[in-house]
């Protein structure tokens, strides 16, 4: 097959939750261990950090494996879903996966595929740890799809585990309490290993302990670890002040992702790198600078408080859950000065006191296994609405959104095609108003940009 051919067989043959959401799920391990078996277990070929969370496991994963990468090491990263490209979830020192080796795993899978029916998930997984088996990595980010404890990726045994955080997400997979969903990502953690919890919750914590109590791995809290000072941003980049609970040494930090929630991801990779360091990576000063304030350029990540235009500013960012949007919210809450650079505001988003209040202005699409009232209920009913879909079985159509959108004081128009609801708030827009794209990850990666 050719290489758009053998994507269509991977995107039309195999149940891809993406697309059809919880019953393309694979509650069990089995179809990744048989296949990982096939290629002669390729997960046991080089070091891993294995990635899990609710919200900021993208970016975090994104941040370490930039981090490595600029320290020298040969760096796999396995992330999901993708924005544009297939190959984007399969990525060595911020090269995607080559078409070529796409095409002859699929091809020399596909006998053992046509037996045992993997999902599309499961045989992604298995064609990363083969890649980078086979490009001989020195280690390689592992960012989990969905929960942890029965996620395909958790058949790898990493010298480091992170749980980023636990929200209300994928309910109806995970278990409708905080409780239950921490119980299923704690499922990463392994014996002897040791892990970071990057934020808990008073209902989290003791899980994470007992968890890590009974597999005797080391356990520590970023929030434990490093302090958050001041923030500032631009709308091109992040500067943080963070402070070290163990040598009270202040260093100030730049990324370029700079959706203020990066601060309490950054905290995580900070309390990681010190992890690394002890078992022996070498990671200056420098090198851990120079890749956070470049971590799109390195690794290509895009989506998270994206801004592609300005004259308005226009953002993207994938978030889609209650605990994502609030994070989207809180960075609106921000005051622009007049030199362009910004500080956080807890009032409502205003360029300063004595210019017009602008306008904000959503295009918002949603799938429909989502928590949709709870992520409607948080939108402010004054800004402008441009209800939309991403074009996928999942997607709730734009006019149910619309109707449900209702119900909350959400007013505004559908439109079938992201990019013409951004053509339609860029011509209502003035100067200083702020367009947002949010609501799911596969809108995002329907804009053209």
């Amino acid at each position: 097959m050719t290489y758009q051919q053998t994507i269509d067989y991977l995107y039309a043959q195999l149940p891809m939750f993406s697309r059809i959401g919880s019953i393309a799920y694979k509650a069990d391990l089995h179809n990744t261990i048989e296949l990982c078996s096939s290629l002669d277990d390729p997960h046991t070929k080089f070091k891993s950090i294995h990635i899990a969370g609710t919200n900021g496991k993208g970016s975090t994963s994104h941040m370490l494996a930039a981090i490595l990468q600029k320290a020298g090491y040969k760096t796999g990263l396995y992330t999901s879903p993708h924005l544009k490209d297939f190959r984007e979830r399969i990525k060595i020192n911020g090269e995607m996966i080559t078409e070529d080796f796409v095409i002859d795993f699929v091809e020399k899978t596909k006998t053992l595929s046509d037996k045992i029916s993997p999902s599309f998930f499961e045989l992604t997984v298995a064609m990363a740890f083969d890649y980078f088996a086979e490009e001989k990595v020195d280690i390689a980010v592992i960012e989990t799809g969905l929960g942890g404890r029965l996620d395909s990726t958790n058949i790898i045994t990493p010298i480091l585990s992170i749980i980023t955080n636990i929200g209300y997400d994928h309910m109806n997979i995970l278990g409708d309490t905080l409780d239950k969903i921490a119980f299923e990502k704690a499922g990463i953690i392994k014996p002897n290993i040791p892990v970071i919890i990057g934020e808990y919750l008073p209902e989290t914590k003791p899980i994470f302990i007992n968890k890590a109590a009974e597999c005797k791995a080391a356990v520590s809290f970023a929030e434990e670890q490093f302090s958050i000072y001041d923030l500032g941003s631009t709308i091109y980049d992040l500067s943080v002040t963070v402070e070290s609970a163990e040598t009270k040494k202040r260093e100030l930090l730049k990324l370029d992702l700079n959706g203020l929630y990066q601060s309490k991801n950054l905290r995580t990779v900070l309390s990681a790198v010190n992890i690394l360091n002890e078992q022996g990576f070498i990671i200056s000063d420098e090198h851990k600078k120079y890749a956070l304030a470049n971590t799109k350029k390195l690794t290509g990540l895009h989506g998270r408080w994206d801004v592609i235009s300005s004259d308005p500013i226009v953002v993207l960012d994938v978030a889609h859950n209650e605990d994502g949007i609030k994070q989207v919210l809180e960075q609106v809450r921000r005051r622009t000065t007049d030199d362009g650079q910004s500080t956080i505001d807890h009032g409502p988003w205003t360029m300063n006191h004595e210019q017009p209040k602008p306008q904000l202005h959503f295009i918002i699409g949603m799938v429909k296994d989502k928590e949709v009232s709870k992520v409607l209920s948080l939108l402010p009913s004054e800004a402008r609405y441009y209800f939309t879909n991403s074009h996928i079985p999942r997607a709730l159509p734009a006019s149910e959104l619309q109707l449900k959108a209702k119900e909350f004081g959400l007013i505004g128009e559908t439109f079938d095609n992201v990019n013409d609801a951004i053509d339609a708030a860029k011509r209502s827009a003035q100067k200083d108003d702020l367009i947002i794209v949010c609501g799911s990850v596969f809108l995002v990666g329907e804009v053209n940009y």
